[in-house]
């Protein structure tokens, strides 16, 4: 600090604009100051993964530009030491660049653009203001195509002969998010090799793309890509049945794939962790986030390809396993918030603050927030308003709590975007300034207001006023409230003992806690135990066994097997499970709940299956290989059918792991005789990611594979004594037979018919009948009932490395409610008043968590005879709507709130 001359060189030079100005203080002069960790010797300020030097290590003008020689990055990047128990490498991927290796022209045209240039084509925040337009001459497309594996699966120098797993799905929603963009119609196109739509929910959403937005999926090979006289870009390929062909297109956006940075595998190396060839971080099935140098865990694309609720249930399950190695340091290090005091308001009269966001231009582009801000003033009880650019920033975030301060504010409203993502982070910073966070109202300005009337942005501006003044009515009759405290019992109940339910109980005890595993089955495992290998070439039998040794030897684990839930009773922190034995009946008390009941593998009605003993299910297949069946290596033909159940009308989902585990199965087949015949019929080729590599293999040595035309099927009968399977090949547009000496059917993964413990722990199911999460990017293995969670295909069909991080996540969730011991539930719930009561039961029959009920005669205080279990209650509103008597009231949403919000829409 001493040498620095506060001349401001620093600060212009600096492109990310990361060096900034700081007040000396008792001095009126200004001295310049970047964060300690930036290297420059003045003060502690801002967030250093901004600067270029520390983010890609270059840069350094401001260090060039300096005449006072105040800042050396050398110096300082040498004193910066951090001692930890554990690290967690979480650097993710860059995008392929198509340029390294330019076979379509995106050098050469302004309208060849990759997937993350369109995304800031269609971001209101973007170069366009989210208008979607051709970058050339900002005219609007009528035909846009996606290619897809830009990058990916490609063998040729400067590509990745890996899948990047998120590019199919990522493009459909581009298409999309086109489609619905384009004002008169758009022709959206997808040129791709296999759809890889393999997520939970994820065909639905391609079906959708397909049959509601009219999206086209052309399965081609593209030759190359020539722009004509008008800006248009003609792609040429060659079409499924091998016919050239050509189309031209406003745009073409290239699907571009992930890989590992020079920077991201430079440090692996750092960290002495073993990488695979492509360099991701290596790791194993049965330890997916623990890399081969103890203490050093990963998660994210760093590891390999994924999308974000893979990469976030994989951070949980890193910062688990951390935590399990930590465990006995827990709380030694930790610095508790100090939330001040909470002020009095009652009886004061109301002085509102209305704090107006632009979103960047996602609201600003479309609702005049400076008119909608004047008009606030004038509101009653309205003492002041402002606009922000970005509200939930934290510079903004500060803002509010000072102005709060400084205008004595005693109740909060926030216009801007959808309070399910951010209502809690305006509420915490209420918090912070004394004020109860319940004397806070958030109006969904971007979503019912700048999205849905994008087109009319004066009918947008005036809804803006009108949900504002309806706010700022409710909100002046708003008071304080209190939150109920409860405290946890700290043991967890594990529903299921197959890999997932045995992990989450293993990962409980490692972090100190107790947990009961419940199986159905008289032993553990799961439908593991029918599982040979895992794509990786583990061997299962061997590693569950392991597992089974280690949950049944910890003293921390109690086991169930053969056992029932018959009924349960009670909520997050005080759970009370009976569960049912042969022998016995015993009531568990425990905090929280990982449901990880499992799936099974559909039993096929058709293709000759449980009427000829060689035609057999994919896991049937894994028990002979298990046994080493001396059958298997007489076998001279064998064929393998794709998709027996799934992606079909009943059952529109991917099964997920049925392609890479048929091309494991095929290799060892090929393994056992060589000079067998492995065919593979198929529909789209699944192997996503990592397991490309499987695919690669197969084909190099030797294995068939054969697109089959759904529409047409597959038909199994008898040729003598012979099977015959007969199908129509795409490619050769023609029926084709093979005769095999064993048929193997890939069948869907399926839950079970009837699921009780939905209903008995109150959380939801989705359309194909698998357990929930809460958000599938925010809390994937959250339930929405608080104190649940949810792990393994009980939350829908995933390979064993992915049960197990999940399994280890929904732990390390369930780790969070257990170490705090206590927790508030909120004030937001209904309360009933006994003396209007006339116990009609509606209440009870209409509530979807039991949270009411009727309380029993010798404790009543009053005639009334109904009570509300705010640990139960969600707050949702239905007891009230269906209380004849108006003896039920919502905390925050009472009778005269909700009045209040009608009449002001009439104002």
């Amino acid at each position: 600090m001493d040498k620095c001359i506060a001349c401001g060189a620093c600060s212009l030079k600096c492109p990310k604009k990361v060096v900034n100005e700081y007040d000396a203080g008792l001095s009126k002069r200004k001295a310049i100051y970047v964060d300690y960790a930036q290297a420059v010797p003045l003060k502690y300020a801002i967030d250093d993964t901004q600067c270029f030097y520390l983010t890609k290590g270059k840069c350094r003008k401001c260090e060039e530009v300096c005449p006072a020689d105040a800042i050396n990055f050398e110096d300082k990047a040498r004193d910066l030491t951090i001692n930890v128990g554990a690290v967690i490498y979480s650097s993710g991927c860059k995008p392929y660049n198509p340029a390294t290796h330019d076979v379509y022209g995106y050098n050469k045209s302004k309208n060849i653009i990759t997937s993350l240039e369109f995304e800031r084509i269609l971001s209101s925040s973007g170069p366009y203001g989210g208008h979607m337009v051709r970058p050339s001459d900002n005219k609007e497309p009528k035909k846009i195509a996606w290619l897809q594996c830009v990058g990916s699966r490609d063998v040729h120098i400067g590509a990745k002969g890996y899948c990047s797993s998120v590019c199919c799905t990522y493009a459909v929603k581009e298409a999309m998010l086109a489609v619905d963009h384009a004002k008169d119609g758009l022709d959206a196109a997808i040129f791709y090799m296999d759809i890889r739509t393999y997520g939970k929910d994820f065909e639905r959403y391609y079906n959708q793309a397909r049959d509601e937005f009219g999206v086209r999926f052309v399965k081609s090979k593209i030759t190359n890509i020539v722009e004509t006289e008008d800006g248009n870009q003609l792609i040429r390929y060659v079409d499924e049945s091998g016919k050239l062909a050509e189309e031209a297109f406003d745009i073409v956006v290239l699907s571009v794939g992930l890989e590992v940075g020079q920077q991201a595998g430079q440090l692996a190396r750092i960290l002495d962790t073993k990488l695979d060839k492509y360099n991701f971080v290596s790791t194993t099935s049965f330890a997916p986030v623990t890399t081969s140098k103890p203490g050093v865990y990963v998660c994210g694309t760093i590891e390999a390809p994924k999308d974000i609720p893979s990469s976030v249930i994989e951070a949980s399950a890193s910062a688990g396993s951390a935590g399990s190695s930590l465990s006995e340091f827990r709380w030694s290090l930790t610095k508790q918030k100090e939330i001040p005091s909470e002020i009095d308001i009652r009886g004061q009269r109301p002085r509102i603050g209305v704090f107006v966001c632009c979103c960047g231009t996602n609201i600003a582009g479309v609702v005049d927030v400076p008119l909608v801000v004047e008009y606030v003033k004038d509101l009653p009880y309205v003492t002041f308003s402002d606009q922000g650019l970005f509200s939930c920033s934290q510079d903004a975030l500060n803002n509010l709590a000072a102005t709060i301060e400084r205008e004595k504010l005693n109740r909060v409203v926030v216009a801007a975007c959808t309070p399910k993502t951010h209502e809690t982070l305006f509420q915490e910073t209420l918090a912070t300034t004394g004020l109860n966070k319940y004397v806070f109202e958030m109006v969904n300005i971007r979503n019912q207001c700048s999205w849905v009337h994008k087109d009319s942005p004066d009918l947008a501006t005036e809804k803006a006023k009108d949900l504002i003044r309806m706010a700022v009515d409710k909100v002046s009759l708003m008071g304080p409230l209190d939150e109920v405290e409860l405290e946890i019992n700290q043991s967890a109940l594990v529903i299921g003992g197959g890999i997932a339910g045995m992990q989450a109980a293993k990962t409980l005890s490692d972090q100190g806690y107790h947990a009961s595993i419940i199986e159905r089955n008289e032993y553990l495992g799961g439908k593991a135990l029918d599982i040979h290998e895992t794509w990786q070439g583990e061997n299962v039998a061997e590693n569950v066994s392991r597992l089974i040794k280690d949950v049944q030897n910890d003293e921390n684990i109690d086991i169930h097997t053969g056992a029932a839930i018959s009924h349960v009773d009670g909520f997050v922190g005080n759970f009370i499970t009976t569960v049912q034995t042969a022998d016995s009946k015993v009531d568990l008390e425990h905090g929280v709940t990982i449901i990880a009941s499992g799936a099974s593998e559909f039993k096929p009605d058709q293709y000759l299956y449980d009427e000829d003993d060689r035609v057999l299910t994919g896991l049937e297949l894994d028990q002979k290989l298990i046994a080493d069946d001396p059958a298997i290596t007489e076998i001279n033909t064998a064929v393998f059918i794709q998709c027996v159940g799934s992606r079909i009308p009943e059952r529109p989902y991917c099964s997920k792991v049925c392609c890479t585990h048929s091309i494991k199965n095929a290799l060892t087949l090929k393994e056992r005789n060589p000079e067998m015949d492995v065919y593979i019929l198929y529909r789209d080729m699944r192997t996503y990611g990592l397991r490309e590599d499987l695919y690669l293999e197969a084909r190099e040595k030797g294995i068939s594979f054969l697109r089959y035309n759904f529409e047409k099927g597959i038909e199994v009968d008898y040729d003598g004594d012979e099977l015959r399977v007969e199908f129509t090949d795409t490619v050769m547009r023609r029926k084709m037979a093979i005769n095999p000496d064993m048929l193997v059917l890939a069948t869907a993964i399926i839950p079970p018919a009837e699921n009780p413990i939905a209903q008995q722990y109150k959380v939801t199911l989705n359309q194909d009948g698998f357990f929930m999460e809460a958000h599938a990017k925010l809390r994937p293995v959250d339930c929405s009932t608080d104190g649940v969670f949810l792990c393994g295909l009980a939350h829908g069909p995933k390979p064993i490395d992915e049960s197990v991080s999940q399994a280890i996540a929904a732990a390390t969730r369930a780790v969070t409610l257990l170490a705090k011991k206590n927790i508030s539930i909120s004030g937001t719930v209904a309360e009933v008043s006994p003396q209007i009561c006339s116990e009609c039961g509606g209440c009870i029959s209409v509530c979807p968590y039991s949270a009411p009920s009727f309380i029993e005669e010798s404790a009543r205080f009053f005639p009334g005879r109904a009570q509300i279990n705010p640990a139960l209650c969600k707050g949702c509103g239905l007891c009230v709507a269906s209380c004849r008597s108006g003896a039920i009231h919502l905390h925050g949403f009472d009778n005269d709130q909700i009045l209040s919000q009608i009449a002001a829409i009439y104002e």
